[in-house]
């Protein structure tokens, strides 16, 4: 059986994408299912490539037994032919995404889609950028993200 790949995608790739990201690993590990999935993230833009997650957002999910441990990094051209789903975090991003994705004319069979989509307990309908909020915004991320991707991955199995 194939690999089910995911790429989560954000604004600049040190809050939301990552912290999904690793939510996402955790779930699927607990549940004994990681590899079945290859699991990445990236941001829209390309102004933190290479550098860790934000501070702030490292120790909420420490503070919730999730290590969130990928650098910064932005969207391929790519990308669309190596993940089955691209999930964004607003629409800002979904429709940033969507055009990297139609400026080419290739084929690919990825999936772009609002990770919000998959909420239940939470009906924002993008999940919020903390970056230049305080800290009680990166723990309400978490919830939305913990929400969400819990949705998604429940949409899958």
């Amino acid at each position: 059986m194939d690999k089910i790949s995911v790429l989560f995608v954000c604004l600049g790739n040190i809050c939301r994408s990552p912290a999904a990201e690793a939510i996402f690993l955790k779930i699927i590990e607990d549940r004994g299912i990681k590899e079945k999935f290859i699991v990445d993230s990236a941001g829209t833009g390309s102004w933190h490539v290479g550098k860790e997650a934000d501070g702030r957002m490292k120790l909420a999910a420490k503070n919730r037994n999730i290590n969130i441990k990928s650098k910064a990094r932005q969207i391929k051209r790519e990308d669309f032919h190596r993940f089955n789903y691209i999930l964004t975090m607003d629409n800002s991003n979904y429709i940033d995404v969507l055009k990297i994705k139609n400026s080419e004319s290739s084929e690919d069979d990825s999936k772009v889609i609002k990770l919000q989509d998959f909420a239940s307990d939470f009906a924002n309908k993008e999940v919020p950028d903390p970056y230049f909020g305080g800290d009680d915004g990166f723990n309400n991320v978490l919830d939305i993200l913990e929400d969400s991707v819990s949705g998604f991955l429940k949409s899958l199995l």
